[in-house]
């Protein structure tokens, strides 16, 4: 017979255990499944690590910049790996360890370490113990792509996960995708001292972004040293000596980019494959997404899918964002829906792009009416003290409900000045609410009332 709980959660990431910690609160019974690393993505190989990451580069890049301040640095400035990844493995610990010991200490709920598969829709098998349970709450996150390109089997190569492990500066790192994982570890190492290049097959960067945001963005990179690779088709991999070559074939240059180390950062794939779906008769797509509705209810009643595994988000804060939709609906008599949520996300280079709403491509193809307004990070005095004046900012508005459509800011403080436009979407306010208040000087967000004060119509 199985040892059966009110609700099974598989996978600690980040809505799993929350959704515990209510469960057990309500007085549920709660077996939780971990396979591997309590936290998930975002506190082991995403968020956490890469960002204390970030912050030492930064660091070492304002020391070789240290002169333009005022400030002399004596002798050439060097980064120690091992020291880097010792800052990183500390933090991203004490996280882990907070999320471990939390769900072992939670009163009426159980942890089972291994891999959970179902052997019904209402059963899951965890090494040799049969589990039965009323509700489930798949929660199994994702992991890295390895697409099928020519060589890889070949040739040694790395992932946003061993990327984590090096102790060793790579010499020459060649980044395969041009996206938000690739150009994050590309400018990291960067100005950590390796040479980068960056290979992508689309036009440009980060394709799905506006022209505006992906040239800018080539033209920081480029300034910091990094050569960039577009319109790379038949991207290949193969050994050269000791080191690797990536082949492609380009309009501008054929030539292949040889390095001493290869990450592959061309998106993520879901961790659903391996669950036993089909035994719970649970669908997925063709990407391997489990399909679920507008408050995250797969087609079989009682499984509920939440996190990166449903395809909604990819993120931190909407796998959170998950928890509170399953929570408040389960437990709360709230009806909270996936789409009630708006569209925000950042990309953690330096200067950060903050993300929300529709982009301007998307406005234009919608037809609406709209106004727009931009201005340079060379006209945010903030940004100019600083000496981090890259980058600008953009913000679009529906020209007849006035409401708040999208923005890009491109700057420093971009990621945190950008909630300002955030919470006026989510209160349905009119674009003057934040048009007409007073903000802090000097700050990046006290431009966003002038940037509105400006708008013109989108032609």
């Amino acid at each position: 017979m199985p040892t059966h709980f009110d609700a099974i959660i598989i996978g600690a990431g980040q809505a799993g255990p929350s959704l515990a910690g209510r469960l057990t609160q309500a007085g549920r019974k709660v077996a939780f499944i971990e396979r591997k690393l309590f936290g998930g993505t975002c506190v082991n190989n995403g968020c956490t690590p890469t960002k204390a990451m970030v912050a030492s580069a930064y660091v070492a890049h304002k020391a070789r910049t240290a002169k333009t301040y005022g400030v002399n640095v004596e002798g050439a400035v060097s980064v120690d790996m091992k020291a880097v990844k010792a800052r990183k493995d500390e933090i991203l610990l004490k996280s882990r360890n907070s999320v471990e010991g939390w769900l072992r200490g939670m009163e009426n709920c159980t942890v089972y370490d291994g891999h959970a598969r179902f052997e019904s829709a209402n059963t899951v098998r965890v090494g040799d113990e049969l589990l039965s349970a009323d509700q489930f709450f798949i929660n199994s996150g994702g992991r890295a792509a390895v697409p099928d390109m020519p060589g890889i089997d070949k040739v040694p190569f790395l992932t946003n996960v061993n990327l984590l492990e090096l102790e060793t500066l790579p010499r020459h790192l060649v980044i395969v995708g041009g996206s938000y994982i690739g150009l994050e570890f590309g400018q990291i190492f960067r100005r950590f001292g390796s040479e980068v290049t960056i290979v992508e097959k689309a036009t440009r960067l980060i394709h799905r972004e506006d022209e505006d945001v992906s040239a800018n963005i080539k033209e920081i990179f480029e300034k910091e040293g990094i050569k960039i690779r577009l319109n790379a088709e038949c991207i290949n991999l193969a050994m050269h000596g000791e080191d690797i070559a990536v082949g492609v074939n380009c309009d501008e240059d054929g030539s292949a980019s040889i390095g001493s180390h290869v990450l592959l950062a061309v998106g993520r794939v879901p961790n659903t494959d391996d669950l036993g779906l089909d035994k719970a008769g649970v669908e997925r797509d063709k990407h391997g997404f489990i399909l679920v509705d507008d408050q995250l209810r797969t087609n079989v009643p009682g499984i509920w899918a939440i996190g990166d595994c449903n395809g909604k988000g990819a993120f931190t804060h909407t796998s959170y964002n998950d928890f509170e939709i399953v929570a408040a609906n389960l437990l709360d008599n709230d009806p909270r829906r996936v789409s009630d949520r708006i569209p925000v996300y950042g990309l953690f280079i330096d200067p950060p792009l903050g993300r929300i709403g529709m982009t301007e491509a998307a406005v234009r193809e919608s037809g609406k009416r709209a106004l727009i307004g931009t201005r340079p990070m060379t006209k945010v005095g903030r940004a100019v003290e600083k000496g981090e004046s890259d980058g600008f900012m953009k913000v679009l508005v529906d020209a007849e409900t006035r409401q708040i459509l999208g923005a890009s800011i491109l700057g420093t403080r971009g990621d945190e000045a950008v909630h300002c436009l955030l919470d006026v979407m989510y209160a349905h306010a009119p674009y003057t609410t934040i048009q007409r208040s007073v903000h802090i000087h000097p700050t990046v967000s006290e431009l966003i009332p002038t940037v509105l004060g400006d708008l013109k119509p989108m032609i």
